[in-house]
């Protein structure tokens, strides 16, 4: 399996450690089976010595199976550590778009579900190791014990482990569908806890979401996980009936046939009951590793950027004078819109504000000019030079930004994500009245439960904190009671600029476009600067520009 194979490359001389305790345990069970043998069955040994021989071969087995179990789980668990570690800094690599298309419900289910079942494979892992390795050192004793008997019983064995393969396949069938059904499970939940309330103000459209959406999805994992279920334990069952089977057909091929002994055909049977509970539980821990072999390819299909161990240190650029879009696209994957060619200027220390009605292309320009989406086409130039596309984070240093669906963190961050600047946070935390709101200790704010305007002076805070540049504010003000909005346009946008601040923002607040050095409009994904009267026309009414 690529997953084991992963594991091989990954943590190779651990796991020959591992395997070489798992073999040391199976050559003790054998010998403790032809200990019993040789001196309980074939010649009885009635002195008190061999007690505590037999004793100390049942502890050293004992301790020898626990540890190679242990050291396979350990293993198996820092291989998680790892994998999941892996996959939330890919996440975390990977462009903004790609994470988009995934959606949250999958990479979700990627993190809890996906990970969770490679675990549960790990932690079984241990069985189907032992269980393989005790079959062929079995196999082996019981060759010596009677080569003719052991031909029947290697056949009588094949049929059972085909059996249960068969079986087994079923399982694996099933237990793809279900990682299938449970990203639309997630997604319907997702559906009910971000949509509470107008779930509970429209009982309609919630019985719609639960009729229509969740019991469908539910009624398909419950049927797909009852048949996985059916099969896994027709596997058992039929691996354990026919162990039982095997033992029958061992003293018939001794006492009917005659090809052995009665002690013979007790120390195989013994050695065949011995096998029975490994096999058993390799057999049931086969349907785990085959549901994290699903895990582990739902996790590559997401296509993540390749794992980088370290964070890059961006490159600054402190005396930057401009920043210009020339002839930058963007067409989304679905070809439903695109925006461009798109050129702008933006000097330093300006203040521009972007007007446009819904769908316009607002919210694109502003993660093209984040460089939060690559451009189709086109470049981005600092100064006039080409900004290096293999190095993003370069220019994104220079932003910091406040979008619309705004993500509140507990920690404020400084320059070069050192601890931020008491007397900056002091000093914001009055402008923006939050003093009296926000419970700060060590840096890190410790009540987030506010308003979405007090959430949105939060991120403005978090935002300004970090010292960058420029500042993207997507729709800030909108949030906010008239009183406190006045108070941004006029006094706090320029207490911005005087930091040294450039500002982007986009506003549909007529009434301050004023205040603007520029004023730019997108529409039908292309933008154009209003100026002269079209810029008074739109300082009067910017909704009829929207219409």
């Amino acid at each position: 399996m690529e997953l084991l194979l992963l594991v091989w490359r990954q943590y190779r001389w651990p796991f020959i450690a591992v395997i070489a305790l798992t073999l040391l345990s199976a050559a003790l069970g054998i010998g403790l089976i032809a200990f019993i043998n040789l001196r309980l069955i074939e010649t009885v040994d009635m002195s008190l010595a061999v007690l505590p021989e037999f004793l100390g071969l049942l502890l050293l087995l004992m301790a020898v199976t626990l540890g190679s179990q242990l050291a396979l789980t350990t293993l198996g668990h820092h291989f998680v550590y790892r994998l999941r570690g892996e996959f939330i800094k890919r996440i975390l690599d990977t462009p903004v778009e790609r994470i988009e298309q995934l959606g949250s419900a999958s990479l979700l289910a990627g993190l809890t579900s996906d990970v969770r079942n490679i675990t549960i494979a790990f932690v079984r892992l241990p069985e189907l190791v032992q269980g393989i390795i005790l079959t062929i050192g079995s196999s082996a004793y019981l060759a010596w014990l009677s080569g003719k008997m052991l031909v029947i019983t290697a056949l009588w064995m094949a049929l059972t482990i085909w059996g249960g393969f068969i079986l087994v396949s079923r399982v694996y069938k099933h237990m793809a569908t279900l990682r299938e059904t449970e990203d639309k499970l997630y997604n319907d939940f997702q559906t009910v806890l971000e949509g509470r309330k107008e779930l509970t103000l429209n009982r309609e459209r919630a019985g719609h979401i639960y009729n229509n959406l969740y019991l469908p999805d539910a009624r398909e994992y419950r049927h797909h996980i009852i048949r996985a279920d059916t099969f896994h334990l027709s596997a058992v069952n039929w691996s354990n009936i026919m162990m039982l089977g095997a033992i029958g057909l061992v003293f018939w091929m001794a006492n009917s046939l005659g090809w052995a002994d009665t002690s013979v055909a007790a120390t195989y049977s013994l050695t065949l009951l011995f096998l029975r509970t490994p096999l058993l539980s390799a057999i049931g821990a086969l349907p785990t590793l085959l549901s994290a072999q699903v895990a582990f390819n739902k996790l590559k299909q997401f296509s993540l950027a390749p794992y980088q161990a370290e964070f890059p240190r961006p490159q600054i650029y402190p005396d930057w004078k401009t920043l210009e879009l020339r002839d930058v696209t963007f067409t989304y994957q679905d070809k439903t819109f695109s925006v461009g060619p798109v050129n702008l200027t933006l000097k330093r220390g300006e203040l521009v504000f972007l007007i446009g009605g819904n769908g316009s292309g607002k919210s694109t320009l502003a993660m093209l000019l984040t460089g939060l989406y690559e451009p189709a086409s086109g470049e981005i130039l600092l100064d006039g030079k080409p900004l290096a596309k293999e190095k993003p984070e370069d220019y994104r240093k220079l932003f910091s930004a406040v979008f619309t669906d705004v993500w509140l963190f507990d920690q404020l961050l400084g320059a070069d994500g050192q601890q931020a600047d008491p007397a900056l946070v002091d000093n914001w935390l009055q402008q923006l009245k939050m003093s009296h709101k926000l419970e700060l200790k060590d840096g890190k704010i410790l009540n987030l439960k506010l308003s979405k305007g007090q959430k949105k002076r939060v991120a403005l805070l978090l935002a300004l904190a970090e010292e960058r540049d420029i500042l993207l504010l997507d729709e800030w003000a909108a949030d906010q009671d008239p009183h406190f909005r006045r108070e941004f346009y006029q006094v706090l946008l320029p207490l911005m600029q005087t930091m040294g601040k450039t500002i982007f923002a986009i506003s549909h607040d007529d009434h301050y476009f004023t205040h603007a050095d520029r004023l730019l409009e997108m529409r039908n994904g292309q933008l154009s600067e209003l100026t002269g009267e079209e810029r008074e026309l739109a300082s009067r009414d910017a909704v009829a520009r929207t219409a």
